[in-house]
C-alpha cells in the first residue's frame, strides 16, 4: 500500500523570542520532548524543534525555531523572522527587565513578519509564584492593548505549555480559514 510522502496538511513555522534566560528552549524541549530540560544551555543563533498537533482534524507540523536571546544575537536572529506564522513571546515572571523588553521584541516581530503573524505573549516560571515581579494582570494588559493571545506557562512543570503552541495553531489555522493568512 503506498502511503502519502507527508502525514500533515500544514506546516506552520513559528518563532520563540524573548530574552536570554527566560526559558525559551526549556518551553520548546517541555513541547517537543515532554520533558524539562533544568540546565538548558544558552542557545547560539537558533535550534530547531518540531512536532505534529492536530487542529480542527487537520494534522499540522510546527516547525519551530528558538532563537538566542543574547544582544549580541539579535542582528543575526532576525532573518530567522521571515516566513513565521507564529511568534511565541516570552518573559521570566520573576524578573521585571525580561517584561520591560517586550516592546522591542514586540516591535521586530511586528516589523519582520507577516501582518496576520499570530503572537502569543508567555510569562514563563509561573511555578515560581512566590518570586513573582510582574503581575498577571500587567501582562494581561499589555497583550490586549498589542492585540496578542496571552497565558502563563510553566516550562518547568509543563503547565500551560501545549495549551500556547496549541492556540497559536488554533488562530493562525483560522485566519488561513477565513483568508488573512
Amino acid at each position: 500500500m503506498a502511503t502519502a510522502p507527508y502525514n500533515y496538511s500544514y506546516i506552520f513555522k513559528y518563532i520563540i523570542i524573548g530574552d536570554m534566560g527566560v526559558g525559551k528552549s526549556c518551553l520548546l524541549h517541555q513541547f517537543t520532548e515532554k520533558k524539562f530540560m533544568a540546565d538548558c544551555p544558552h542557545t547560539i543563533g537558533v535550534e530547531f524543534g518540531t512536532r505534529i498537533i492536530e487542529v480542527s482534524g487537520q494534522k499540522i507540523k510546527l516547525q519551530i525555531w528558538d532563537t538566542a536571546g543574547q544582544e549580541r544575537f539579535r542582528a543575526v536572529t532576525r532573518s530567522y523572522y521571515r516566513g513565521a506564522a507564529g511568534a511565541l513571546m516570552v518573559y521570566d515572571i520573576t524578573r521585571r527587565s525580561t517584561y520591560n523588553h517586550l516592546s522591542s521584541w514586540l516591535t521586530d516581530a511586528r516589523n519582520l513578519t507577516n501582518p496576520n503573524t499570530v503572537i502569543i505573549l508567555i510569562g514563563n516560571k509561573a511555578d515560581l509564584e512566590a518570586q513573582r515581579d510582574v503581575t498577571y494582570e500587567e501582562a494581561k494588559q499589555f497583550a490586549e492593548e498589542n492585540g496578542l493571545l496571552f497565558l502563563e506557562a510553566s516550562a518547568k512543570t509543563g503547565e500551560n505549555v501545549e495549551d500556547a503552541f496549541l492556540e497559536a495553531a488554533k488562530k493562525i489555522y483560522q485566519n488561513i480559514q477565513d483568508g488573512s493568512l
